[in-house]
C-alpha cells in the first residue's frame, strides 16, 4: 500500500467529519492502552490519540511520513501490501483510517490484524461508501471521474457499498460492534467558505441524512469491529 497516497490527506476537524467520528469511537482517556495506526500519514490522528494517553504506533510506507513526524508516536516504515511488519506485543485498538480501499488484499491484512489484537481488542475503521447518491448519479450518467480525493479517488483499488464491507470483514473473522456515518464534507469542495453558516448547515443536513439512510447518503462508514469467535 502506498503511504505516499495516504500522506495526501490532512486532518479534518469538523464535528461531522470522519476524523472526528473516528476519534470519538475511542474511549476519552487512553490510560496507556496501545493503538496501531495503519497508514498513519503525517500522524495527525495518532498524535490526537497520544495526547489522550494512548501509546500509539504508526505504520507508513518507507519515505511516506513527512519531515517532523510527531515524536510521541512510534513510527514503523512498511509496505502494507506486503503485510504487517514485525511488531512488538499486542494492541488494544487497530485504526484503519482511509486505508483498506487502497490495498491489493485487505482481507489478508485484516487476518494478520487479528493476530496482533489483544483478547478484547477492536478494529476501528473509516470506509468509503460507493453506494452514496453522488457516486450513483455519476455512474448513472456514464461517468467515472478520477479525483485526487474522495469517493472517486484515483488510487482506490476497491469500491464497496455497505454490504460489501460487511462481507469483507466477516470473511476476515470480524463482526460489527458499533456504527456511525459521516456526511459529504461540503467544506472541502468550497474551502474558502468552509466556516460559513451555509456550508456548516449543509454539512449538518448531509450528516443527518446519512444517519437516516446510511446506504444512500453516508459518505463514509465509521465502524468498530470485534473478532468473531476464536482467534485465527
Amino acid at each position: 500500500m502506498g503511504a505516499a497516497v495516504e500522506s495526501r490527506y490532512s486532518f479534518r476537524a469538523g464535528p461531522y467529519s470522519s476524523h472526528s467520528l473516528l476519534l470519538a469511537a475511542f474511549p476519552v482517556k487512553g490510560e496507556g492502552r496501545r493503538v496501531l495506526d495503519l497508514g498513519c500519514a503525517g500522524g495527525y490522528l495518532a498524535t490526537a490519540l497520544a495526547q489522550r494517553g494512548y501509546r500509539v504506533t504508526g505504520v507508513e510506507q518507507p519515505g511516506g511520513a513527512p519531515p517532523g513526524f510527531p515524536r510521541e508516536v512510534e513510527l514503523v516504515e512498511a509496505d502494507l501490501d506486503r503485510g504487517l511488519p514485525r511488531l512488538k506485543g499486542q494492541f488494544d485498538y487497530v485504526l484503519c483510517a482511509d486505508v483498506l480501499e487502497h490495498l491489493k488484499d485487505p482481507v489478508k491484512l485484516l487476518g494478520e490484524i487479528r493476530n496482533v489484537l489483544a483478547l478484547d481488542g477492536r478494529v476501528i475503521a473509516s470506509l468509503p461508501n460507493s453506494g452514496n447518491l453522488y457516486f450513483r448519479l455519476n455512474i448513472l450518467a456514464g461517468r467515472f471521474p478520477r479525483h485526487a480525493h474522495g469517493l472517486f479517488d484515483r488510487t482506490h483499488l476497491h469500491f464497496c457499498m455497505w454490504a460489501n464491507w460487511v462481507e469483507l470483514f466477516r470473511s476476515a473473522g470480524f463482526a460489527r460492534e458499533k456504527f456511525h456515518s459521516s456526511g459529504i464534507p461540503v467544506g472541502l469542495a468550497f474551502s474558502s467558505l468552509a466556516h460559513t453558516l451555509p456550508i456548516r448547515a449543509a454539512e449538518r443536513v448531509s450528516y443527518e441524512l446519512a444517519r437516516i439512510w446510511k446506504t444512500m447518503f453516508a459518505y463514509q462508514f465509521i465502524v468498530t469491529w470485534r473478532p468473531a469467535g476464536g482467534r485465527a
